[in-house]
């Protein structure tokens, strides 16, 4: 709904419909959390959201300003809030044909239902009197927002800590990304990691389970990255793109295993540039993208070929891609998918989560059953960061999904990062803004390497990608 800024808390669950709240409440903490069958739950509550009055919204009238952005809920059930003064325009109930204007705060209150995320605990790799290392399980977003606000990496952790403690964190980690995150106890110590990193004075490695077979060696892709939609937070390999650059190495392959269509590689990434998305772009752009990716490896936004080589748009159109995309949570995200991470969760919740066929006896929302483990994770784990001068370094131990499958011998740890870094200098001096390049790849290479290290455009005879549908 409305990104939110002053806010009430009521945890009571009454028997009928919802009241009306109109008055702040007495806030609660910690937040009424529950631990159950291995989710992290937090009761329903009720929750005031205020926003003041875009220019989009001006001379509309508030029923047609909801219909038309907020579509959580049904337009009744909106209709019905706006009457009972749960709607809410400068502290005033006003009703639904009211015509909004400049400079007016509009605020919500409303039954709130947080989506359970896994009850996996925030693990601590090194803490001291400035910084808490943490390794972040996935499916956990970082920072409140969209339908998230007590399931959040920052909550959980003021929730666990003495009274008064305040995380900042200072990098940041998408929600179904897992791995090591920086968490500063103070501003000044954040701001400080923020300036290392931005400086690119810290080394930073991923690990990613991928489709197919990876090619041997290094790979190192300097394809450009341009931000397609900004609505949607879309990105793909694009000549006038942003430099980007990223050095692969294959840590493992694994044949098919009985039932499944393909094998899977698990690659270790290194991001020497930090573009939005730039692993799993660059991924997807050498035909091995993560395999359960459900926008970069997901056939019905980008077809059979799933972006791969496809620098021009000529397979698929940045138009074709964008309106695909926007389909899929645009029936049900409440600010038309303009926040990225709530459109993944609608369509997370369409694809993993089914209809009970039971409504809330407070607010009548329709409820969900709960989302499977394999909903609540992307096979991309930030595994390691170091300091470039080699004064410090933070590793996490392999995420389950990419240790050897049971029965199966294979590498169960990572060395250290020289491989990367010395194929990363190898590779010289990046490229300008807008600069196609060819894709790198190490002598060492398999010979069957070249459908993973291409020319930046696309070529003829380029045959299709083979994936399964997933983040």
């Amino acid at each position: 709904m409305f990104a939110g800024l002053r806010t009430s808390l009521r945890t009571v669950m009454a028997p009928a419909r919802r009241l009306a709240t109109v008055t702040p409440l007495q806030q609660v903490w910690p937040p009424p959390t529950v631990i159950d069958d291995g989710l992290r739950r937090v009761q329903p509550y009720h929750w005031t959201y205020n926003t003041y009055c875009k220019e989009r919204w001006r001379g509309r009238q508030l029923i047609e300003i909801f219909e038309s952005e907020f579509r959580d809920r049904s337009l009744d059930y909106y209709r019905d809030s706006m009457e009972a003064g749960d709607v809410l325009v400068n502290g005033k109930k006003v009703g639904p044909e009211y015509v909004v204007r400049n400079g007016d705060l509009v605020s919500h209150t409303l039954h709130r239902h947080e989506p359970p995320v896994t009850a996996e605990p925030i693990g601590v790799l090194h803490e001291d009197d400035d910084m808490i290392v943490i390794n972040k399980p996935s499916g956990v977003p970082v920072h409140p927002a969209g339908r998230y606000k007590f399931n959040t990496v920052i909550e959980i952790m003021r929730a666990e800590r003495p009274d008064g403690f305040m995380p900042y964190p200072c990098n940041r980690l998408d929600r179904l990304t897992s791995g090591v995150m920086f968490v500063a106890k103070s501003v000044a110590a954040a701001e400080a990691m923020a300036r290392k990193i931005k400086q690119r004075t810290v080394r930073k490695e991923y690990v990613a389970r991928v489709v197919g077979e990876f090619p041997a060696g290094d790979v190192v892709c300097d394809q450009p990255i341009l931000q397609i939609s900004p609505k949607l937070g879309l990105n793909r390999v694009r000549a006038n793109g942003k430099t980007a650059r990223t050095v692969f190495r294959r840590l493992a392959y694994y044949e098919p295993r009985p039932g499944c269509r393909h094998g899977y590689s698990v690659v270790r990434c290194m991001p020497v540039t930090g573009r939005t998305h730039q692993i799993r772009v660059h991924l997807q752009f050498l035909g091995h993208p993560i395999q359960n990716d459900p926008i970069y490896a997901n056939e019905r936004v980008w077809g059979r070929t799933l972006g791969k080589a496809d620098a021009c748009g000529e397979e698929t159109a940045d138009e074709d891609v964008i309106s695909r995309l926007s389909r899929m949570g645009k029936d049900e995200a409440a600010e038309a998918v303009a926040w990225y991470d709530q459109m993944v969760d609608e369509y997370e919740k369409r694809r993993a989560e089914k209809l009970t066929g039971e409504a809330c006896s407070v607010c009548l929302t329709p409820l969900y059953s709960d989302p499977g483990p394999h909903e609540l994770s992307l096979w991309l784990h930030s595994l390691r960061y170091e300091d470039a001068d080699g004064t410090w370094a933070y590793a996490s131990p392999l995420p389950v999904w990419a240790l050897p499958p049971e029965g199966v011998v294979g590498p169960t740890a990572v060395g250290g990062m020289e491989e990367l870094v010395e194929a990363e200098a190898e590779a010289g001096a990046l490229p300008a803004d807008g600069e196609m390049v060819v894709v790198a790849a190490a002598a060492g290479a398999e010979a069957g390497a070249g459908n993973a290290t291409m020319d930046g455009p696309p070529r003829e005879g380029v045959a299709p990608s083979e994936s399964e549908s997933g983040r």
